[in-house]
């Protein structure tokens, strides 16, 4: 089959080598100038998507803000993976994401929303308690401002918005206070097919902070551990409760929502209404179905369904600088052009982020550092993380990190899930 990837930043580059592992026809546009390279020589670059959008058996974009041309290509009788206009503001917009979720009977935290941070300043002295700062729009992406409050009058986020009015005022221009809630994180996502949630869900773990015990800045991601199950308690009383609602939007492709759960209930935080990175790789390592077929058939809208490993997959984000910053001058100095070799000849577990390959050599590309997903998969998950790690430790890049405790909160967060009955 034909697939077309549409991207901003050519993210799903690891999908789309997939695809052509397959042996299927694949063909990648990327609008971001500083992500051209991602990827060339495991798969074709186009300069140009729409003149091809014949030629596609099916149209695939990757990430949010397309949700607009997904409905009009779909509109037209394509066959069309992600987007909706619908699932692009539950992610961009958080105060209508949250709003979406109570009025499909699904409980939230208390937040507000503020286009003025003497407001949001005002609000918090006014209510002393702890509270969470999130930025709204595309500075959601600056993953680095979102401020989770540490102290029980809140004045550490009055703080961090005074600041944030000095410094950041011309980027976030609207943002979220929601009162904090101690507990486990957890996220649960599903594949949709136009009507329905397509079966196993995806019960999945992040690790946002740069460094090991959740210190440092917040990432897009440093890893993640997952497993696949037929049922789950947070996906019926979130997740499932918005079936409706997707459904009325016709949208095609991977939804998630992250919740903190504790005994008083299930809180959702946010949704990411895309394939996610790196969970997407994560995903690969523990589905035996072939991905090119189930994306096809998804995007048809048929009752299609994942086969997927028993037990638990770890993945782990290997970087080098500027990651998680944009700093062109430190990634030229240090990462440009940088070879990635393997200790051995296997590829067991290695999954592609910002890379190209150039006469047989596997190449740094792009411009953020963010260089490959490792993943292992185990019957426990101490097993999965040995493997995984045991992957990782077969990449040799230079000034390479990594987060070394992926998955290591699984024995406190599993015993805590199980006596609330959430797993």
């Amino acid at each position: 089959m034909k697939f077309l990837f549409v991207t901003d930043e050519s993210l799903s580059s690891d999908l789309a080598w997939q695809a052509k592992k397959e042996g299927h026809e694949v063909k990648m546009y990327c609008h971001g100038q500083g992500e051209k390279d991602v990827g060339l020589g495991f798969f074709e670059k186009v300069d140009e998507w729409e003149p091809l959008k014949d030629w596609a058996d099916v149209i695939l974009f990757d990430d949010i803000g397309f949700g607009s041309k997904a409905e009009q290509l779909r509109s037209e009788g394509k066959l069309v993976f992600g987007g909706s206009t619908y699932t692009d503001r539950l992610e961009l917009d958080r105060e209508y994401g949250q709003s979406e979720l109570n009025s499909a009977g699904v409980d939230i935290l208390p937040s507000w929303n503020f286009t003025s941070f003497d407001a949001a300043i005002e609000l918090v002295k006014n209510n002393p308690d702890r509270y969470v700062l999130k930025p709204s729009g595309k500075a959601q992406n600056e993953k680095e401002l979102l401020f989770i409050g540490q102290e029980s009058d809140g004045k550490d986020v009055v703080q961090v918005l005074e600041h944030y009015k000095a410094n950041w005022s011309k980027k976030i221009k609207e943002f979220l206070i929601q009162k904090y809630a101690e507990g486990v994180e957890i996220a649960v996502g599903a594949f949709f097919n136009g009507k329905d949630f397509v079966l196993p869900l995806c019960v999945n773990f992040e690790h946002k902070r740069l460094f090991p015990n959740e210190l440092g800045p917040s990432t897009g991601e440093m890893g993640t551990s997952i497993y696949w199950t037929k049922a789950n308690p947070v996906f019926d009383r979130t997740l499932l409760k918005m079936k409706e609602k997707l459904a009325a939007s016709k949208y095609v492709g991977y939804i998630d929502i992250n919740c903190i759960a504790n005994g008083k209930g299930i809180w959702p935080l946010e949704w990411t209404s895309r394939l996610g990175y790196p969970t997407i790789s994560i995903q690969m390592e523990g589905i035996t179905s072939e991905w090119g077929t189930f994306i096809y058939e998804l995007a048809q809208g048929k009752d299609t369904q994942l086969k997927a490993k028993k037990g638990y997959q770890v993945g782990v984000v290997v970087t080098i600088p500027p990651w998680p910053f944009e700093d062109d001058k430190a990634f030229k100095k240090y990462s440009e052009g940088a070879t990635i070799l393997f200790r051995r000849q296997s590829l067991e577990g290695i999954h592609i982020g910002e890379v190209k390959l150039e006469e047989g050599d596997w190449h740094i590309a792009g411009n953020s550092g963010y260089a490959l997903v490792v993943t292992g998969s185990g019957a426990t998950m101490a097993d999965a993380i040995e493997e995984a790690y045991k992957n990782v430790r077969n990449v040799m890049i230079p000034n390479m990190f990594y987060r070394n405790d992926i998955g290591h909160r699984w024995t406190h967060d599993s015993d805590m899930l199980l006596s609330w009955g959430y797993i």
